[in-house]
């Protein structure tokens, strides 16, 4: 089962982050296979949070690897996001044909309302990874997640169908982890 996880820092946290760079690697380290996509995600220069689609055996587990991260235990975290997700392009970040360089990278949240949307990703080749927010139990559609490059927050949020969802978030995101 594969989830998406995406913990929110708190304000004023960057110092303690920082602080704990190696731990978050190092634990990451431990699901290396299990790692889909990862990143950091920001509003300009400042830090707001870290995404993290893994795949798990169960929603324990995924609360588990959300939990128990070091930042998250540290308290530089405000909340964390985490749901069931479907990998519909089927393959890893670093499987993109485009490279961990070049272009503006977004995540993209669309978090439903009503009949589901955008469940087959769009055309391009621009998208890192996407797929549909799902319940513990993978029946109902919560919303749409994307990774994905773009000329800008616009273009990113125009992936998906906007009034179909009750909010669409876009962070600038980048390739995570050890280089």
């Amino acid at each position: 089962m594969e989830f998406l996880c995406y913990h929110r820092d708190r304000p004023g946290s960057l110092p303690l982050r920082e602080a704990l760079t190696e731990a978050h690697w190092s634990y990451m380290d431990g699901y290396e296979r299990e790692l889909i996509a990862r990143g950091p995600t920001f509003d300009g220069d400042l830090l707001t949070g870290s995404v993290h689609i893994v795949d798990l055996p169960d929603p324990a587990a995924a609360r588990a690897f959300a939990f128990d991260e070091p930042n998250y235990q540290a308290g530089a975290y405000r909340d964390v996001l985490i749901r069931r997700w479907r990998n519909t392009l089927g393959r890893t970040m670093w499987q993109f044909p485009g490279g961990r360089e070049g272009g503006n990278r977004y995540l993209v949240l669309g978090l439903g309302a009503g009949e589901p949307a955008d469940l087959t990703p769009p055309p391009g080749e621009d998208l890192i990874a996407y797929g549909p927010l799902l319940s513990d139990d993978g029946t109902a559609w919560l919303g749409t997640a994307a990774l994905l490059r773009a000329p800008d927050a616009d273009a990113a949020r125009a992936i998906l169908t906007t009034d179909r969802y009750a909010a669409v978030e876009v962070h600038e995101w980048e390739f995570g982890g050890r280089r």
